[in-house]
């Protein structure tokens, strides 16, 4: 009886993974617009007036609110308040698999075609800057290139060094973190656009090895 109840249990309202429901938890989409009869990726630069990220490049996107009903409508929403597109005009493709940076960061992305003519009019001027397109045939074409950044733990003044082995002389592990960059032009895209940029570009060689036109 027991194991039965636990065996429902395990399968029921089944997390992402462990710490899923106390995390950050963001979505963003990435949209595809067409452009002069071409397939492009659409991205914003961050308004120069913000607060974090100013003048970054990013895909449309924000946290997870409690009233949102999913992260897909979040990805909507934020969409809708950057850009200035109607939902219901928005046909969504598919969804990538969730990027978990930690267990108490994680980002959903979806990917969406958009009216492009829509959005040069109307995105939202405080909080993005400009926005513009890169060709998805391009996109797979030109391979970014990667440089590697150390990350170490370091435990704050209060941490219980006298709870653990060695105490203050523990020796916590560094690791390396892959920061990928795209150069279009005379821009520069990085960060987690990038590696959500590259995932969704592997994801479209499966069926396109070589690189043929993309239509």
């Amino acid at each position: 009886m027991f194991l039965d109840k636990l065996r429902n249990q395990l399968n029921v309202n089944k997390s992402l993974f462990i710490g899923e429901d106390t995390a950050l938890r963001y979505a963003i989409l990435i949209p595809i617009v067409l452009v002069d009869d071409e397939w492009h990726v659409l991205f914003e630069v961050r308004s120069l007036t913000m607060r974090k990220q100013p003048g970054d490049i990013s895909f449309p996107g924000g946290r997870i609110d409690s009233t949102d009903a999913s992260p897909m409508a979040a990805a909507l929403r934020e969409t809708q308040e950057e850009l200035g597109v109607d939902p219901n005009t928005v046909t969504i493709v598919g969804e990538l698999s969730p990027y978990i940076a930690s267990s108490s960061f994680v980002v959903y992305p979806f990917v969406a075609t958009i009216d492009y003519n829509q959005i040069i009019h109307l995105y939202n001027k405080e909080e993005v800057e400009e926005v513009f397109t890169i060709p998805i045939n391009w996109l797979l074409n030109h391979e970014p290139y990667m440089h590697l950044i150390s990350v170490d733990s370091v435990p704050p003044p209060d941490f219980p060094y006298e709870k653990i082995m060695n105490g203050a002389q523990y020796q916590w592990r560094s690791r390396s973190m892959e920061e990928w960059f795209f150069d279009y032009e005379e821009r520069t895209i990085w960060g987690l656009t990038a590696r959500i940029l590259k995932h969704f570009i592997e994801i479209m060689k499966l069926d396109n090895p070589k690189g043929k036109v993309f239509e």
